[in-house]
């Protein structure tokens, strides 16, 4: 079974039916019990990096979800907001403190005046590194972007994915069990499926 979290924030319906179409067993939950007794986590999200953290804490999910995926290894996906709350510290309106589960910051945009931001659309991912989640995915396909901010100061050993927008930033990154992008694989057609499906089966 995978658990896709419900912190409150993102379209669940949509990634819990995009992992129902690639054959997933999906619970939307923010309950402790059924999250220990799932074999696969998803953290989405979409919104400000300090509502995510703040409605995890008084939902009482921090611990369950770091026993979970940092002690017991369990598979985890994190999309979008749900990438960028794995890391140590947040610059969205203020300074927040993230899960910390890899040593990242995240950041503004900081491009090209006549870039929009926030970067909406669809736009070039581009996979420097293999990894089993990627199985049958081009080395650049297309994926669907919503952001205004993005992983910064990430070891190089855990960039999967790079976007060109205004410059590269990180659009994918794995570390041990853990696999997080910045585009919305459940918006992105083929190959998004194609990567939820891997996910099905990935065993790190």
């Amino acid at each position: 079974m995978i658990a896709v979290i419900d912190y409150g924030l993102g379209n669940l319906r949509s990634i819990a039916k995009a992992l129902e179409e690639v054959g997933g067993n999906v619970l939307v939950t923010s309950d402790a019990s059924q999250i220990q007794q799932a074999d696969r986590v998803v953290l989405p999200g979409v919104g400000a990096f300090g509502d995510g953290m703040k409605n995890l804490r008084e939902r009482n999910l921090i611990e369950i979800l770091t026993q979970e995926v940092i002690q017991k290894k369990k598979p985890f996906l994190g999309i979008c907001l749900g990438m960028q709350l794995i890391a140590k510290t947040s610059e969205e309106f203020g300074t927040y403190e993230g899960l910390g589960w890899i040593d990242a910051g995240v950041r503004r945009f900081a491009i090209d005046p006549h870039l929009k931001v926030p970067h909406v659309g669809w736009n070039a991912v581009r996979f420097i590194k293999e990894h089993p989640m990627l199985s049958g995915l081009p080395k650049e396909a297309d994926f669907y972007f919503v952001h205004s901010y993005h992983l910064v100061s990430v070891n190089s050993d855990l960039v999967i994915g790079v976007c060109n927008y205004g410059g590269d930033f990180l659009a994918c990154i794995a570390k041990d069990n853990m696999f997080a992008t910045q585009f919305h694989p459940e918006k992105s057609q083929r190959e998004g499926l194609n990567l939820l499906k891997n996910f099905l089966t990935w065993n790190p």
